[in-house]
């Protein structure tokens, strides 16, 4: 799942004075136009967006108004439409002399004002934000403050020529902290009032000015290089790097083959590898590193098997203990570079095992990896990611359904899995009986029970579908008790996500499941950006049914356990954090904490094909491992509280990674030592 506009548009322009018009385009897969922008800047003092972004069959319409007080920051502001997934967006901003009044769907509130500060909406379009750039230039300290919360600061990291035909202008890269986890980069016209003149998500989205999308590729390049300088300094300043030979002393250690405990040992580790495992107290290596786990447990590192692999999203991954994923849906350059830096040592990242994307032509494709009109082009594209070292594909939503089997098959003999989401106007059933081999995301699986042939599940009725009808289901009924036989039969592995699915009972106001149990360690913004409902609930008697679905959601991944479905935990949200969530829901669903672990990492190994060097913690493979500073085999909310991760020939500590982030640790570290240090205690 790409990540929301509201969090990833924080684009940036200056008001005008005069009457003005300037229009965006949104631009995806290399140039398809999926969205628009137009800025309609007033002579009455008044500005007027447009805002339209539709990709994979969904995405925001909003109008937004505003007008400006004379310190640059709003004085009054308001949008309305609606959200990605249909979520009514109703958001109002005043200023009156000291005081600021605000009210969105999910909150209200009121400030003080002893000074400038700019209000952050909630749901606003990418112009709403912009106001900030204009703002935070005019500021001496080059810190704006924020409303409700926070300050914004921006850093020049880059600058280049663009052209438009004859016309020419200087656009500068900037590099914006104080909203979200990571850094946002945007492009602004160079000047004593800057614009927005670009925003690029690299591999996913380029919104520009029109009129200059021929500049689009190379910013994006241009921004590419910069991030990369950012990314490669923070993998310096957090890994350390692991020479010679480590010694873990006195860990107990999770057996993910047969979900137990085991007694405390040692754990030797030369050269990126286990060279040995012992009872505690029984090494004898020559080791330039100790641990002393003191009888914490250690555990293989953990597989989020449903991620969307972004530059920055391997911070979040690392903190959790999650040192594999699996990428579900990607560009294909963007992913290969990912891919390089990561193996090269320059990129916070887990290892990335890469699912190939393969989606069919229509107007509602999502346009990434290829999308393809014919079975000679879907065997095009198996053949190139066969060739890369791909060990699956991964089939979407407007896939030919009578493309299908023939794809299925020859990717089988090209040696990959294939796997999926059920394309638009077919059944569950019948894409297993086609040769699927896994089925990614748990509405895709109740929709087997509630879709027609006339039902286009590339809308937002894969969603709502599953929120009105699932709670009355019986699961105890021969089709759904037929259904689940099947996918037990064929070893049919599924990645439920459930985590994910939490946003189809979630109501305006409260905190996202996700995050409800670490909301005070992650910074105030965003905390409010997490109150924000996803789904349409238009009362209580709905938002109860939906809520009842959901719970069916879970007991059906439980009921699949317990009949020898397969299941790997996949997350397709926030990294990190969702995979936790994830976790608790297994559970909730049945298996104990040590049968999610095992899902967690055994599970993953094996069924992304990497089990011979990950996923187990034995002699020969790779030294993916986490310490945990709790036991997550008896209360699985444990699995936060990780105080070391070692990947391969580095380790990181948790705690460093969350504060370079914003957010407050969960666990002291357990420090790695030499040997000279460690003599000396």
């Amino acid at each position: 799942m790409k990540p929301s506009l509201a969090v990833c548009l924080l684009l940036f322009s200056s008001p005008l004075m005069a009457a003005e018009t300037i229009r965006y385009v949104a631009l995806v897969d290399g140039g398809t136009q999926a969205g628009s922008q137009v800025v309609v800047h007033g002579d009455d003092g008044v500005t007027r967006v447009d805002f339209i972004f539709k990709d994979n069959g969904r995405g925001p319409e909003l109008k937004e108004e505003y007008e400006l007080a004379e310190d640059g920051t709003f004085k009054r502001y308001q949008v309305k439409g609606s959200s990605t997934f249909g979520a009514p967006v109703d958001e109002t901003f005043t200023r009156d002399g000291d005081t600021g009044r605000w009210k969105s769907t999910s909150d209200q509130g009121e400030h003080r004002f002893s000074g400038t500060a700019l209000y952050t909406p909630l749901g606003g379009t990418p112009q709403s934000s912009s106001v900030a750039i204009a703002a935070l230039a005019r500021r001496a300290d080059g810190r704006l403050p924020l409303v409700p919360s926070g300050a914004l600061s921006a850093r020049k990291v880059a600058s280049t020529e663009v052209a438009n035909g004859a016309d020419k202008r200087q656009a500068e890269l900037l590099a914006l902290t104080g909203i979200g986890l990571t850094p946002t980069f945007v492009w602004v016209t160079a000047g004593a009032q800057p614009r927005l003149f670009a925003y690029i998500f690299p591999g996913f989205l380029q919104l520009i000015e029109d009129g200059w999308q021929g500049n689009a590729d190379a910013l994006e390049k241009i921004q590419k290089d910069a991030e990369g300088e950012a990314l490669a300094d923070m993998q310096k300043r957090l890994a350390r790097p692991l020479a010679g030979t480590t010694l873990i002393r006195n860990a107990r250690i999770f057996d993910s083959e047969n979900a137990v405990l085991g007694d405390a040992a040692d754990v030797a580790v030369r050269d990126g590898r286990i060279v040995s495992v012992g009872p505690a107290g029984s090494a004898s290596v020559d080791a330039q590193q100790v641990v002393d786990a003191a009888g914490r447990v250690l555990l293989p590192g953990l597989y989020d098997m449903h991620a969307h692999a972004g530059r920055w999203d391997g911070g979040l991954q690392l903190a959790a203990g999650v040192t594999s994923m699996r990428d579900m849906g990607n560009d294909n350059a963007t992913l290969q570079q990912l891919m390089a830096e990561q193996k090269a040592g320059t990129l916070l990242s887990p290892q990335v095992i890469a699912a190939g994307f393969i989606e069919g032509e229509s107007k509602m494709s999502a346009r990434h990896g290829f999308v393809i009109k014919d079975l000679a082009e879907a065997k095009k594209a198996v053949d190139w990611y066969a060739d890369n070292g791909y060990p699956q594909v991964k089939i979407y939503n407007s896939f030919p359904k009578e493309l299908l089997r023939e794809t299925a098959a020859y990717a089988h003999q090209r040696g990959l899995r294939v796997s999926g989401h059920v394309p638009a106007f077919m059944r569950a059933q019948e894409v297993v009986e086609q040769g699927y081999d896994e089925l990614q995301h748990i509405n895709q699986l109740l929709l087997n029970f509630f879709v027609t042939p006339e039902t286009d599940t590339r809308t937002l009725e894969r969603f709502y579908l599953v929120a009105e009808k699932t709670d009355g289901l019986d699961f105890d009924s021969r089709p759904v008790q037929d259904f689940i036989a099947l996918l037990a039969e064929k070893k049919i592995v599924v990645d439920p996500t459930l985590a994910t699915f939490e946003f189809l009972h979630q109501r305006e106001g409260q905190l996202s499941p996700i995050v409800a149990d670490v909301a005070e360690h992650l910074p105030p913004d965003v905390q409010r950006s997490r109150r924000a409902a996803e789904m349409n609930i238009p009362d209580d008697a709905t938002g109860a049914r939906y809520k009842r679905s959901f719970d069916k959601l879970v007991d059906f991944v439980g009921r699949m356990y317990r009949a020898g479905v397969p299941l790997v935990a996949g997350t397709d949200e926030l990294p990190g954090f969702t995979l936790q969530r994830e976790l608790e829901l297994y559970v909730q669903a049945g298996l104990t904490p040590a049968q999610a672990l095992q899902v967690a990492t055994w599970n993953g190994a094996k069924y992304s094909g990497t089990l011979a060097d990950s996923g187990s913690i034995a002699p020969g493979k790779q030294a993916d491992l986490i310490l945990v500073d709790g036991d997550p085999t008896r209360d699985i909310a444990d699995i936060r509280k990780v105080a070391l991760v070692i990947q391969r020939d580095k380790a990181y500590y948790p705690g460093e990674i969350h504060q370079a982030l914003g957010i407050e640790p969960f666990a002291p570290a357990v420090q790695v030592q030499t040997t000279a240090t460690a003599a000396t205690r």
